[in-house]
């Protein structure tokens, strides 16, 4: 069974940091392009950021600059680092693994940026 288990979410102040850990198991992500999306109360889920296999990670414009994406292949991990959060940062944030043999999410954590 595939899990995506996130972790590190919570309640941050304005202009804080936060590390977003995403550990699979039931597949192996050196074999999948992994990401992180978020979403909020009737919106759309959107991509956040995404980091293919071997390839050079991509962000959306409103977080360049201040999120870092990075994959550890052997702890099976995906971590998202958060600097210079704001209030419009927050959201649930999505780990997703996606490849040609099918598309996994997990359960989502909650980001509150607040003061």
């Amino acid at each position: 069974q595939v899990q995506l288990v996130e972790s590190g979410g919570g309640l941050v102040q304005p202009g804080g940091s936060l590390r977003l850990s995403c550990a699979a198991s039931g597949i192996f992500i050196s074999i999948y392009d992994m990401a992180w999306y978020r979403q909020t109360p009737g919106k759309e889920r959107e991509l956040v950021a995404q980091i293919p296999r071997g390839g050079v990670p991509n962000y959306a414009d409103s977080v360049v600059g201040r999120f870092t994406i990075s994959r550890d292949n052997a702890r099976n991990s995906v971590y998202l680092q958060m600097n210079s959060l704001k209030p419009e940062d927050t959201a649930v944030y999505y780990c997703r693994g996606g490849n040609s043999r099918g598309v996994f999410w997990g359960q989502g954590i909650q980001i509150t940026v607040s003061s």
